[in-house]
């Protein structure tokens, strides 16, 4: 889903991921509007997105603050 306006006020638990519905932690921000991701779908389109981006908000650092260390752990 694309949003056509854009912001960097921080995300919040209403923000949600565009792939997956999850809480997003990461907006990318283009040219078009905007998509927001999980730190999961983040990593995974960051090849894809970080050409176009005109800027990346990564608040991913949150989910050890929120959730504890094992929270970025790679499976």
């Amino acid at each position: 889903m694309i949003v056509t306006a854009t912001t960097t006020d921080p995300l919040t638990a209403a923000d949600r991921c565009d792939r997956c519905g999850a809480q997003a932690y990461v907006r990318v921000v283009m040219p078009s509007g905007q998509l927001l991701f999980c730190a999961h779908h983040a990593r995974e389109h960051a090849p894809k997105f970080t050409a176009l981006a005109t800027h990346v908000q990564d608040e991913t650092d949150r989910l050890l603050a929120e959730h504890g260390a094992g929270a970025g752990a790679v499976r």
